[in-house]
């Protein structure tokens, strides 16, 4: 423990934010690194506690007191060495982890906790500076090979893992890029795409191949689900040419919205919004132009996809951003009320501070159309207000109203993977519609098919970026297991 008052001496320090109106200007990350005195300031807070919350919070087990103090010390590079032995991407969850660990911060009981992700993001971004996250390839090859079904966290963490045990490892990606949701689906200005590029350098000399636009299966994903796919491999040709096969795909078939209207065009899924903007930053040619633009923009659905869709649209220049939600509004206190779990209360992220009206208890009834020429376009949206009482909604009389709507964006959540591919595969699924696996013990993420393996939101459903790279982890260890007799991977 660096500074034994330091948690009484030093306040909270965020990270400084570009101005909204300059920010909204461009979609490159505008979230600056701490500088080294105030990432040492925030390591100083840390209070090493006897039981430290903060880990359990986490759920890859980060070691957070260990690196908080190397930092306060500035021992960066041992830091990184730390980070990196529970976590193979932090430059993504210093990003776009939502840290439960700092709700479960002891601190965050009376005080503001420690910047914990605040502090990962500037020991990864260092490491990178300083040229100390080098590869890792295996000094043995095992001869087995690996087939690694879906290229968002939980595939790339698995597959990096897989490699560094000398197996040989494929990554298949439907898209024509490597990253799953992390590359088309999270906005740029949260997560440079080039983070993912320098992971996948790294990963291809450990020894990982990555093939694009191939999807796995026997039928196409359907509406809403990005589909770059010029090609397909049917699942029993990987389980010829593969030892084992890993499932990591993401939860992307979305939750739908089947009211009247919902056949005009001006009505999307967000998935069928943001990607589109990813590639444009990445200069793709021929982009199909479905743009925020001068529109009037209403959000349905009041997370972190929805989120991102308000700060895509706000950069796109909607003429007005309105975002619905169908829950009451949370409440907005300051402390944890249920201190050491995540609590429900009101989150205002850094798109929402750009420009959105936010409003709760909202049922939409109908999509409106146009007249004459445009009664195919969407021009309007009927809702009502909501009342919830003992867990249930009650449309308040007369409280209907109609908004403009030039453009509507579904992000309601997802529902479960793609189906067609679990199908494809024959893999039994759980009430939820998930790969049916466990998640400790002896064949943990095994599925109801021999040598077939699932992990992250494939396995459990929609989550978090960190929740994927856990299970990717776990996954790996499982398959090593099973190639080898026992694995000496990391749980």
């Amino acid at each position: 423990m660096g500074k034994v008052t330091g948690f009484l001496e030093f306040e909270r320090v965020e990270e400084a934010y570009e101005a909204k109106e300059s920010r909204k200007q461009h979609f490159r990350e505008f979230i600056p690194t701490l500088t080294d005195e105030q990432a040492k300031i925030q390591g100083a807070r840390c209070m090493d506690c006897g039981i430290p919350f903060c880990m359990s919070g986490c759920p890859v087990n980060n070691i957070i007191p260990d690196w908080n103090d190397l930092v306060y010390r500035h021992d960066w590079k041992t830091a990184i060495e730390v980070l990196h032995s529970t976590n193979n991407f932090p430059e993504f969850t210093g990003r776009i982890c939502p840290a439960p660990c700092e709700e479960a911060c002891v601190l965050r009981i009376n005080e503001d906790a420690v910047g914990i992700k605040s502090i990962e993001h500037a020991i990864i971004d260092k490491a990178w500076a300083a040229g100390w996250v080098t590869p890792r390839p295996a000094a043995h090859k095992t001869g087995k090979k690996v087939a690694v079904v879906g290229s968002g966290p939980a595939g790339l963490a698995c597959a990096q893992q897989l490699a560094r045990a000398g197996h040989g490892v494929v990554v298949f990606e439907r898209n024509d890029r490597i990253g799953g949701l992390l590359r088309y689906g999270i906005p740029d200005f949260k997560l440079g795409k080039w983070q993912i590029d320098r992971r996948m350098e790294q990963m291809a000399v450990e020894g990982v191949s990555f093939r694009t636009s191939v999807h796995v299966g026997n039928q196409r994903p359907g509406k809403g689900i990005p589909d770059w796919a010029t090609g397909m491999i049917a699942p029993g040709k990987l389980l010829a040419e593969f030892d084992a096969v890993v499932l990591a795909g993401g939860a992307e078939q979305p939750r739908d919205l089947p009211i009247p209207g919902r056949e005009l065009n001006g009505v999307h899924f967000a998935m069928e919004f943001l990607p589109l903007q990813n590639k444009r930053v990445a200069g793709d040619a021929g982009v199909p132009d479905l743009r925020a633009t001068d529109k009037h923009v209403v959000v349905i659905g009041g997370g972190d996809t929805g989120s991102d869709c308000v700060g895509t649209s706000n950069r796109h220049g909607a003429r007005s951003i309105t975002q619905f939600e169908l829950l009451p509004m949370p409440p907005d206190v300051e402390r944890n009320p249920v201190w050491p779990y995540w609590p429900t209360r009101l989150r205002t992220s850094a798109s929402h501070e750009e420009g959105v009206n936010r409003d709760w208890s909202i049922a939409t009834k109908a999509f409106v159309g146009g007249e004459g020429e445009m009664s195919a376009k969407v021009t309007a949206l009927k809702a009502v207000r909501l009342e919830w009482r003992d867990g249930r909604m009650n449309e308040i009389p007369g409280s209907e109203f109609t908004l403009p709507a030039d453009l509507v964006l579904l992000a309601m959540g997802f529902v479960s993977p793609v189906q067609s591919v679990l199908d494809a595969f024959s893999v039994e699924t759980d009430a939820r519609g998930n790969a049916k696996a466990t998640t400790d013990g002896l064949g943990c993420y095994a599925t109801s098919v021999p040598r077939i393996f699932a992990a992250g939101d494939m396995r459990r459903g929609q989550s978090l970026v960190v929740w994927a790279i856990r299970e990717g982890r776990q996954c790996a260890r499982a398959v090593d297991g099973f190639l080898m007799g026992s694995s000496e991977l990391p749980r």
